[in-house]
């Protein structure tokens, strides 16, 4: 039986933090040498999007699925929890959950070895100059004339830039087709349209 089947199988085929039935997929809780059962839980896009830091967080989300699931047996849905526990430990109920949960010595330093229990609520997201938030596909105009490195080319004050695409590493950056040329823009000098 393959891994996927075997965690459809264990939750339901619906997410094993908030019990969500849309659009689950396999969640590798990270660091590991090899995929398995133990350390690979299926998620819903919301709770992917917030345990990778790519969505703001919803802790009325969260204050209603982890206390509950912080109790499962699986110990990278253990490991999940005291994760989000711990970004959200400001949170009284967040904090009263964590004091109850305990985690053996190997499962501690698994759940640490990220950093991504952090008490850090700073997420990875790629923002206009307006602050909104950009998502691969947007246009964007932008807001300053722009001199590409490297190219004769000037991008000028108002250029409409459509489907971008967002460097996944760096939340300053976005990628744009301007004149059939791709190039690197920063988010500072961008505004989404419509």
């Amino acid at each position: 039986m393959k891994l996927e089947e075997i965690l459809q199988q264990r939750s339901g085929n619906q997410c094993e933090l908030c019990a969500s039935k849309e659009s689950v997929q396999l969640y590798e809780v990270l660091p590991q040498d090899h995929r398995y059962e133990e350390n690979c839980v299926l998620v819903c896009q919301k709770c992917k999007a917030q345990l990778d830091k790519k969505e703001e967080l919803d802790q009325a989300h969260w204050q209603k699925c982890l206390p509950e699931v912080m109790w499962s047996e699986v110990p990278g849905i253990q490991v999940l929890a005291w994760r989000m526990l711990n970004r959200l430990r400001d949170q009284s109920w967040a904090a009263e959950n964590l004091d109850m949960l305990y985690l053996d010595d190997e499962r501690l330093a698994w759940a640490k070895a990220t950093g991504d229990h952090e008490m850090d609520s700073s997420v990875a997201l790629h923002k206009d100059s307006n602050g909104q938030v950009l998502q691969t596909g947007d246009t964007v105009v932008l807001t300053k004339s722009l001199d590409v490195k490297g190219s004769t080319l000037n991008a000028k004050l108002g250029t409409v830039v459509k489907n971008i695409r967002l460097v996944e590493d760096n939340t300053e950056q976005i990628e744009g087709k301007i004149e059939g040329q791709v190039i690197v823009i920063l988010t500072k000098y961008v505004r989404k349209q419509g």
